[in-house]
């Protein structure tokens, strides 16, 4: 956990070690980032207001090289600040105060997605230019591989696997995040960024649609 209030950063890492988990503390993004580069966690945690080195430039650097899930426990709570640390590559955001159970839930949901095996038999799933390989984990467009994150693949993968069929937000955040409930931001920012990645134009017919008041669906 990054987090430059000493008394936040020991309650949160002894209450994640009073749930089972092994925790450890950074006080700046610097010591932070250093840590997680000697010694790699399974999750990091991310206050934003953090001296030197804010939280959206320390998860910018995490993401670089790292696709480690990353949580923002933050006070800030403007959208603005929710979506710009979402558009930094952080995959979830929790507002401080923090109740530790839901925090750990969150944490058992990251981990179930990490550990989420694709099976051998999926096929190649198209979508004109656009090929999606759940077996190999690859997006290409125009035969070209396009980047995209952990969540961002396995968001477009399950859009892929219902052509046509509009997925409530609520809906994708239970089967690609695993919560029952949560902010449904999540799902906004992460296909706004996926249709960076995966529309060509603005005068291209879109490929990933929202469909007002519903949901949003992956068409051919």
């Amino acid at each position: 956990m990054i987090e430059d209030d000493d008394r936040i950063r020991l309650s949160l890492v002894l209450a994640l070690e009073d749930e089972g988990y092994a925790a450890t503390g950074a006080p700046t993004a610097e010591e932070g980032l250093a840590a997680q580069r000697d010694h790699p966690a399974d999750t990091v945690l991310v206050d934003l207001m953090l001296p030197g080195i804010d939280g959206f430039e320390c998860i910018r650097q995490l993401r670089r090289s790292d696709d480690v899930p990353i949580v923002v426990i933050s006070a800030r709570d403007d959208t603005h600040d929710i979506v710009a640390a979402l558009e930094a590559g952080a995959d979830d955001y929790l507002v401080k105060p923090v109740a530790v159970k839901e925090l750990t839930a969150r944490l058992r949901a990251l981990r179930r997605r990490a550990r989420v095996a694709i099976a051998d038999e999926v096929p190649v799933l198209r979508f004109g230019d656009l090929e999606i390989s759940p077996e190999a984990g690859e997006v290409r467009l125009h035969g070209e591989q396009v980047p995209v994150t952990r969540t961002e693949f396995q968001l477009l993968c399950e859009l892929a696997e219902h052509p046509g069929r509009v997925l409530s937000r609520q809906q994708l955040l239970q089967r690609v995040w695993g919560y029952d409930g949560g902010d449904e931001r999540l799902v906004d920012v992460h296909v706004g960024r996926l249709r960076q990645k995966i529309e060509d134009s603005a005068g291209t017919p879109r490929r990933l649609v929202t469909v007002r008041g519903l949901g949003y669906k992956l068409q051919k």
